[in-house]
């Protein structure tokens, strides 16, 4: 098997808010098809370190970053760096499924028209791929024009993903995308995330270890700050090398 490309390297990650030590060095790499899972207690960086590789931690007041982040060689930090171009190429599903207040489809093609695309047939046929991709179109294909709102949490969630995979990413982050859905609807985008694998690089933050263990193929574990092992899925969960890691994973912490 030929080895899978690195998407993004990160090295000597630190993060501080004010004086405070949010990450102490975080070196992570993420390939491409691949879905890597950051898991951790509360308050461990894992999700302010996955804030860190779309620059979501430059909307914060008094955040000072050190050490270096490049997706596919490209320093995403340089000054010249487009955040705009970046967050294209490396979109981001958050916690609380958030559409805009507009129709299934204005959502969809929201970074299309903001890239300045008109053309109507290839805004028709993003909708209708990026849809599908995200496992809704045949429950929205009837009411495009409807509001997203009117939606369900699991299906706002899936026409979020789509929103995000219509400006074609290469990386997709995903911050707890289930935490606030049914299990029912948890399953269906577990199973849309498996699908995406094979086109995207996924970095996925979940509290759900059952979550990590099913569909990650590396899980990456952070407690206090500090990345304590990084490893394939089935080692970290079967065999850590760290007793902290292991401690977690068997429910004696966190």
């Amino acid at each position: 098997m030929s080895e899978k490309a690195t998407v993004i390297t990160s090295s000597d990650v630190h993060l501080f808010y004010g004086k405070f030590e949010a990450l102490k060095g975080i070196n992570l790499d993420f390939k491409e098809h691949e879905i890597t899972a950051l898991i951790g207690p509360s308050g461990c960086g894992k999700s302010t370190y996955l804030r860190c590789l779309n620059r979501m931690n430059d909307l914060i007041d008094d955040v000072t970053i050190t050490g270096n982040i490049a997706l596919r060689g490209d320093n995403i930090y340089a000054p010249t760096e487009d955040i705009v171009q970046l967050r294209k190429q490396v979109g981001m599903v958050f916690q609380q499924p958030n559409p805009f207040p507009f129709s299934i489809y204005e959502n969809v093609v929201y970074g299309l028209r903001l890239a300045g695309v008109k053309d109507r047939t290839v805004l028709d046929e993003a909708v209708e791929s990026s849809l599908k991709a995200a496992a809704i179109w045949d429950e929205v294909k009837d009411k495009l024009n409807e509001s997203a709102l009117s939606l369900s949490g699991g299906q706002q969630q899936r026409v979020c993903i789509a929103r995000v995979l219509a400006v074609k990413p290469d990386v997709i982050l995903l911050d707890e995308p289930t935490s606030a859905l049914d299990p029912i609807s948890s399953t269906q985008i577990e199973n849309m995330l498996l699908e995406l694998r094979d086109q995207y690089t996924i970095i996925l933050v979940t509290h759900n270890m059952h979550q990590a263990s099913r569909i990650s193929d590396r899980t990456a574990f952070f407690l206090q700050g500090n990345l304590i092992e990084f490893d394939e899925t089935k080692k970290i969960f079967l065999n850590p090398s760290q007793k902290e890691t292991e401690d977690y994973i068997t429910g004696r912490f966190g």
